[in-house]
């Protein structure tokens, strides 16, 4: 998943950006109420961690403004406030959940992982395409009601390439949402895993259109 950690306090930042990547995460941060506003307005996220207490911006109006702007980019908020009003507050303005600090970093990955799931399988359980089968709930695909053994960023990829099918989708395109990380960025992972992915589902299913991008065709 590709998350926004909107967070002042930079021991947080340090240690949830560490978890989170190492579980496998693409993790943008900002400190700063405006800096995280724009990146959440600017940028497609699976889910955002925001912060109550904000410099320039708190988060409760981070939230109101990106609900009144449409973007419904679930939203975790992460506070020391944890008194009931407090909680009221939040899912009045858009919150998806609640999160009161200090908290266990298991519980944040579960938590994270509900919100994308139930985002993700919102009145669809399951993805077909052709021969194709993405079970959402499951995170689960088979072919020809096979099932593939896929890595969790092959996985991702499938189900970004879905999101766009029969639109071509950029190598930039698919670095800025499924790899956050400079350095992978200029090795070959996104190729090597775009390749396994081909392998796996059918070279045919996505046409790889030389400096146009790759497209997965229904």
């Amino acid at each position: 998943m590709k998350l926004l950690l909107i967070e002042d306090d930079p021991a947080i930042v340090s240690f949830l950006t560490r978890g989170l990547t190492e579980e496998g995460h693409t993790v943008e941060s900002s400190t700063s109420g405006d800096e995280g506003l724009y990146r959440a307005q600017m940028y497609r996220y699976d889910v955002i961690l925001l912060d109550w207490m904000l410099p320039e911006m708190s988060g409760t109006a981070i939230l109101d403004t990106l609900r009144r702007e449409g973007n419904t980019t679930p939203v975790l908020m992460l506070t020391a406030r944890g008194t009931l009003a407090n909680k009221v507050e939040g899912f009045q303005t858009g919150a998806d959940d609640y999160l009161t600090k200090p908290f266990a970093f298991e519980e944040l990955l579960v938590r994270i992982e509900a919100l994308h799931r139930r985002t993700l399988s919102q009145g669809v359980p399951a993805i077909h395409f052709g021969d194709i089968t993405l079970d959402l709930e499951r995170k689960q695909v088979t072919r020809e009601g096979k099932p593939l053994k896929l890595t969790r960023k092959e996985y991702e990829l499938l189900l970004f390439l879905y999101r766009h099918i029969n639109t071509p989708v950029s190598a930039t395109m698919i670095e800025e949402q499924l790899w956050g990380d400079e350095a992978l960025r200029e090795s070959n992972v996104i190729a090597v895993t775009m390749y396994h992915l081909r392998q796996k589902i059918g070279k045919d299913r996505i046409r790889n259109e030389r400096g146009i991008g790759y497209t997965l065709e229904a």
